[in-house]
C-alpha cells in the first residue's frame, strides 16, 4: 500500500500545487484588459473577438473531465505535467499571434491546461498525510480565485505600460516553471484505477458540452431565438442523456454516474453549479461599475488598472481565509463550511445594495464575497473526496470543477441578459443601468442562498473508509 506523504516535503508540495493553480487561473484573466482592443489588435469584429474568451471556456470544459480520468488511470502527477504542456504552448502561440485564428487556438490550448487544478487537488490526497490534507485542499481550491483576482491588475498594468505580448511571454515562463517544480518537488502519485479511457464517453461528453456551453455563452450574440442557438441547445438536450445512458453501461466509464448519483456527490455538484453562478455574477458587475464614467451618476470612473487594484484584495482575502475554512471543516465538517460560505456570499451581495456608490464600498462587497467563495471552494473537494473511493478521486473532482464552470457560464448569460435589457442612453450609447446592476447583484444573492439551502440537504458528517492502493499501481518517474 502506498502511504500518503511517503515522498516529498509537505510544505513544498502544497506550495507547488498552489502556485500551479494560481498560474493556471491567471492565464484565464490575461485577456480581460485586452477585450476592448482585441478587434483592432487582431483585425476582426468585436463579435468574432469574443471567441478568444469562448475558446478557453470550451476547451477547459471538454478536456478537464478527461484529464481527471486519465489522472486516476495513469497518475495525477503525470497528468499535471501533461497539462503544463498546452499551457506553455498556448501562451507562446498567443504571444506570436497577429490575427484571430492563432489567438483562438492559443487560448484553446490554455483552456486545456486548466485540468491541472482539479488534478492537483486530487493528488493532495495521495501525497500528503491526513492531518495536512484539509488546509492544503482549501489553499489549492482558493488558488483559482487568487490567480484571477491578482491577474487582473497585473495584466492591466502590463497592457497599459508595455506590449500586450509580454503578458503571454511571462505566462509561458511561469507555466514552464510550474512544470519544472511539479517534476522536481511533487512525488509520484498512485495510478489508483484500472481499465482504459472511455473514448466514446469522452467524445459524447465533449460534444454535449460544446453544444450546451456554446449555445449558452453565444446566445446573446446570435439571438436566443435564432436557429443556431436553439439547435445547439436541442442537440445538447439529446446528446447528454444519450451520453449518460452510455456511461451507465460502459465497462470503464469516463464518469461513474453511479458514484456521482450518491447523495453527497450529487448534491455537492448541484450546489457547485449554483455557487459558480453566484461567484461569477459579482465579478461581471463590479468591474463595470468601477469603470463606467462618473457622469452616469453611478459609475466610478476608474481606469482598468485602478479597477483591478480595487478588486485585487479579494484574491488575497481568499488566501488568508482558506486555513480558517479548513479548521472549520475539521471541527464541524465541510458541509457546515459550505453553508457558511454560501451565507457569507449572500451577505456580500446583500451589502451591495448599500455600498455600490464608492470604490471602498465595492471593496467591502468583493472581500465579503471572496471570504464566502474561499469557504465554499475549499469545502467542495473535501465533500467529494469524502464520498468517493481513491480510484475515482481525479474524475470526481474534475467533474465537480466542470459543474462550477457550467454555473459561471450560465451566470454570464443571465447577467448579460439582465444588463442588456436594463439600460440607459449615455451619449448615444446604451449602457447598463444602476437598476440592472442592482438586479444582477440580487440574483447573485438569491443564488448564494439557494446554494446554502441545497447544502442543508447533504447527508450528515461521516468519515470515509480508507481505500487501499496496491504498491504496483504507483507511477514511475
Amino acid at each position: 500500500m502506498v502511504e500518503p506523504g511517503s515522498g516529498g516535503r509537505p510544505h513544498g508540495i502544497v506550495t507547488v500545487m498552489a502556485v500551479a493553480g494560481i498560474v493556471a487561473s491567471l492565464t484565464q484573466t490575461l485577456v480581460v484588459p485586452l477585450i476592448g482592443e482585441l478587434p483592432v489588435l487582431l483585425g476582426t469584429s468585436a463579435s468574432n473577438a469574443s471567441w478568444v474568451v469562448t475558446a478557453t471556456l470550451l476547451a477547459g470544459a471538454v478536456t478537464t473531465p478527461v484529464m481527471g480520468r486519465l489522472g486516476d488511470l495513469y497518475g495525477k502527477r503525470r497528468m499535471m505535467l501533461v497539462c503544463t504542456v498546452p499551457l506553455v504552448l498556448g501562451c507562446v502561440v498567443c504571444a506570436l499571434a497577429g490575427s484571430l485564428a492563432p489567438m483562438v487556438i492559443g487560448r484553446g490550448l490554455q483552456g486545456m491546461g486548466m485540468g491541472v487544478i482539479p488534478l492537483g487537488i486530487s493528488a493532495l490526497r495521495d501525497v500528503l498525510p491526513p492531518d495536512r490534507l484539509g488546509p492544503a485542499i482549501a489553499l489549492m481550491s482558493s488558488s483559482m480565485g487568487i490567480g484571477g483576482a491578482l491577474g487582473l491588475p497585473v495584466a492591466a498594468g502590463v497592457a497599459e505600460y508595455a506590449s500586450w505580448r509580454a503578458l503571454f511571454w511571462a505566462a509561458a515562463v511561469l507555466s514552464l516553471a510550474v512544470g519544472v517544480l511539479i517534476r522536481v518537488l511533487v512525488p509520484p502519485t498512485p495510478a489508483a484505477a484500472r481499465g482504459r479511457i472511455d473514448l466514446v464517453g469522452a467524445l459524447g461528453l465533449g460534444a454535449g458540452l460544446v453544444c450546451l456551453l456554446l449555445g449558452v455563452s453565444k446566445g446573446a450574440d446570435w439571438g436566443w431565438a435564432s436557429g443556431t442557438t436553439l439547435g445547439l441547445l436541442a442537440a445538447a438536450a439529446v446528446i447528454l442523456p444519450v451520453w449518460g445512458w452510455w456511461e451507465l453501461r460502459a465497462r470503464d466509464p469516463l464518469v461513474d454516474l453511479r458514484v456521482t448519483a450518491r447523495p453527497q456527490v450529487l448534491l455537492t455538484n448541484v450546489a457547485s453549479i449554483v455557487v459558480g453562478f453566484s461567484m461569477f455574477a459579482q465579478s461581471l458587475i463590479v468591474i463595470q461599475i468601477l469603470q463606467l464614467p462618473e457622469a452616469t451618476g453611478y459609475g466610478l470612473g476608474q481606469s482598468m488598472l485602478a479597477a483591478g487594484l480595487w478588486m485585487a484584495p479579494s484574491g488575497l482575502m481568499m488566501m488568508v481565509i482558506s486555513p480558517v475554512g479548513a479548521r472549520l471543516s475539521a471541527a464541524r465538517g465541510p458541509k457546515v463550511t459550505l453553508i457558511v460560505g454560501s451565507l457569507v456570499m449572500a451577505l456580500g451581495y446583500g451589502s451591495s445594495m448599500l455600498l455600490l456608490g464608492s470604490p471602498f464600498g465595492l471593496l467591502i462587497v468583493t472581500c465579503l464575497c471572496a471570504v464566502g467563495i474561499g469557504f465554499a471552494y475549499g469545502s467542495m473537494p473535501a465533500l467529494i473526496m469524502g464520498a468517493v473511493p481513491r480510484s475515482e478521486t481525479g474524475a470526481a473532482n474534475s467533474f465537480n470543477t466542470l459543474m462550477r464552470s457550467i454555473g459561471t457560464t450560465v451566470s454570464a448569460a443571465v447577467v448579460g441578459v439582465v444588463l442588456s435589457q436594463l439600460t440607459i442612453d449615455f451619449g448615444g450609447r446604451a449602457l447598463p443601468s444602476e437598476a440592472g446592476f442592482r438586479t444582477g447583484m440580487l440574483i447573485g444573492c438569491g443564488a448564494a442562498l439557494a446554494a446554502a439551502a441545497i447544502t442543508l440537504a447533504l447527508p450528515g458528517r461521516r468519515d470515509p473508509e480508507p481505500v487501499a492502493v496496491p504498491a504496483a499501481a504507483v507511477e514511475q518517474h
